[in-house]
C-alpha cells in the first residue's frame, strides 16, 4: 500500500482539536486549524479542567517532549484530597489522592486559558482565528472543502469537526445527532486567591477538590488553583529550577493572564433558576448564586461575595443522544462535537484528548501506508463511538448531574441526600472501599477498559 501524506483540516481550536494538531505536526502530516473565535483567548467556557491519567497519556503521546514538560510545569498544584462536605462545611468524607510526582497517573489541575496557550505553542502558523465554518463540500476526487463566513475556503483530504457542543460540522454531517438539556444549570465563579480568601478555607478544602452536597437540592464544587507564578506573573520562590527555565523560555506566558484563584461552582436543577438565567452576568449572577445558597456556611457565601463579577458564568448543562455508527468518509468528529457530556470531573476534556490521540495514531498509520485514509477514519470511529457514549452515560448518572435526579425532588430529595452522604461517609471509613474509590476516581475519565 502506497504512503500518503494527507492534509487534515481541523475545525475548532479547543483542547481536542489542538492536541490532534500537535500530534499530526509531530508526524509530519499537514494540518490547518480554523477557529470561529477572534483571538487565542476567546471562547473559553469555565476555568478549570481536571486532567486524569487518560488525558495526560494523550498529551504525552501527541505533544513534543519539551512541550509536554511545559504542560506539566504550568499545572496548578495537584489536589491532595477529594472531600465531600455539607453546605455547613461539615466534613462527610475525605480521600487522600495520589502524589503529583507521578508523570501521568495522577490528577492534574489546569487552567483552561493556560492549557490553550500551551497547546497553541508551535502551531501559530497553522491556526487561523475568526474563521466560522458555514458549510463543507465533499468532492468526487476524495477531497473536502470547508467554507467560512468571511468568504474564504480551504481544501484538504480530511475534515475533523472539533468544534464543540454546537458543532457546525455535526449539524451538516449528522443532522440526526442531537444534544439535549440535562436539566441542570451551573453558575461558575472565580475568586482571586488572597490571604483573606485562604483564611476562609479549612486546610483539607484548601488542598483538595471539595464536593458540596447541600440541602434543598443545591450542589457545589470548590477547588483552589495555585500556579508557579505570582499575581504579577513573576515566578514564585521555590519553583524547581528546571521548571523555571522552561517557563521563562515559553512564549505562551505572554498570552496568559491566569493567576491563583478559587473555582466555586454552584448548581441545581434548572427549575430553581430564574427564566432569564442564561442572560445574567456579573453581580446579578452572583446575587442569584447567593440566593440559592442562603443556608450555606457564611465562609462559603463570603467566597461568592469576593468573586470577580466578570468571571461569573451561567452554564446550561447539555448531553448528547447516542447515535448509531455511520458510513465513514472524509469527514469525522471528535470531543464534544460528537459526544457532548456533562462537565463534572473533566470527563469531556479527557475523552476529547483520548479521541485526539486515537485519531492521531490512525492517521499516522495511513500516512505510513499501513491502511487507507478512509480505513483509518473507520477504525477510529469504531473505537471512539462505544467509549465516547459510555462516558456520556456515566457522566449523566453522576449525583446531581441530571435535572431528574431524586435529589431535586421535594420529599424524596432529603432521603437521596442522606443516602449520598451516607455512601461517602462509609466508603471513606472502610480502607478497602476507600482504595477502590480513589482508583475509580482516576479510572473514570475514559480509560482503556471499554
Amino acid at each position: 500500500m502506497s504512503r500518503i501524506r494527507p492534509h487534515v483540516l481541523i475545525i475548532g481550536a479547543g483542547t481536542g482539536g489542538l492536541c490532534l494538531a500537535q500530534g499530526l505536526r509531530q508526524a509530519g502530516i499537514a494540518v490547518t486549524v480554523y477557529e470561529r473565535y477572534r483571538t487565542r483567548g476567546d471562547g473559553l467556557l469555565g476555568y478549570r479542567i481536571g486532567i486524569g491519567p487518560t488525558g495526560s497519556r494523550a498529551l504525552r503521546e501527541c505533544l513534543p517532549s519539551d512541550l509536554f514538560r511545559i504542560y506539566r510545569a504550568t499545572c496548578a498544584s495537584s489536589p491532595r484530597y477529594f472531600n465531600v462536605v455539607t453546605q455547613r462545611l461539615r466534613q462527610t468524607a475525605s480521600f487522600p489522592l495520589r502524589s503529583e510526582t507521578d508523570e501521568v497517573n495522577t490528577e492534574r489541575s489546569v487552567a483552561r486559558m493556560t492549557l490553550r496557550q500551551v497547546l497553541l505553542t508551535g502551531l501559530e502558523d497553522v491556526v487561523h482565528f475568526d474563521k466560522a465554518l458555514t458549510h463543507f463540500e465533499q468532492r468526487d476526487d476524495g477531497s473536502v472543502t470547508a467554507h467560512f463566513a468571511d468568504g474564504d475556503s480551504a481544501t484538504g483530504d480530511l475534515l475533523v469537526g472539533a468544534d464543540g457542543t454546537h458543532s457546525a460540522v455535526r449539524r451538516q454531517y449528522l443532522p440526526h445527532a442531537v444534544t439535549r438539556n440535562a436539566g441542570t444549570i451551573n453558575i461558575a465563579t472565580r475568586i482571586p486567591f488572597t490571604e483573606e480568601v485562604r483564611a476562609l478555607l479549612p486546610e483539607r478544602i484548601e488542598k483538595g477538590i471539595s464536593l458540596i452536597f447541600g440541602s434543598g437540592g443545591v450542589m457545589g464544587v470548590l477547588h483552589v488553583m495555585e500556579f508557579p507564578w505570582d499575581r504579577s506573573g513573576a515566578l514564585k520562590n521555590g519553583v524547581d529550577p528546571a521548571d523555571a527555565a522552561l517557563l521563562n523560555s515559553w512564549p505562551g506566558r505572554a498570552h496568559d493572564s491566569t493567576r491563583d484563584n478559587v473555582n466555586l461552582v454552584v448548581w441545581s436543577t434548572a427549575r430553581r433558576f430564574p427564566p432569564d438565567i442564561m442572560r445574567l452576568r456579573g453581580e446579578e449572577l452572583i446575587r442569584t448564586a447567593l440566593g440559592l445558597t442562603h443556608n450555606w456556611h457564611p465562609r462559603l457565601r463570603q467566597l461568592l461575595v469576593l468573586a470577580d463579577p466578570a468571571s461569573a458564568l451561567p452554564v446550561k448543562v447539555s448531553t448528547s443522544e447516542p447515535v448509531p455508527p455511520w458510513k465513514s468518509s472524509t469527514v469525522t468528529l471528535l470531543g464534544d462535537a460528537i459526544h457532548t457530556m456533562t462537565p463534572g470531573r473533566g470527563v469531556g476534556a479527557n475523552t476529547a484528548l483520548r479521541d485526539a490521540a486515537l485519531l492521531n495514531r490512525e492517521l499516522r498509520r495511513a500516512a505510513a501506508g499501513e491502511k487507507t485514509l478512509l480505513q483509518a477514519v473507520a477504525d477510529y470511529e469504531a473505537a471512539m463511538l462505544p467509549y465516547g457514549f459510555a462516558r456520556v452515560a456515566d457522566s449523566l448518572n453522576r449525583s446531581g448531574t441530571s435535572g431528574d435526579d431524586p435529589m431535586y425532588k421535594p420529599v424524596v430529595g432529603r432521603l437521596a441526600l442522606l443516602g449520598a452522604r451516607g455512601y461517602f461517609g462509609i466508603t471513606s471509613r472502610v480502607p478497602r472501599l476507600a482504595r477502590r474509590f480513589v482508583d475509580d476516581f482516576y479510572n473514570y475519565r475514559g480509560e482503556e477498559e471499554d
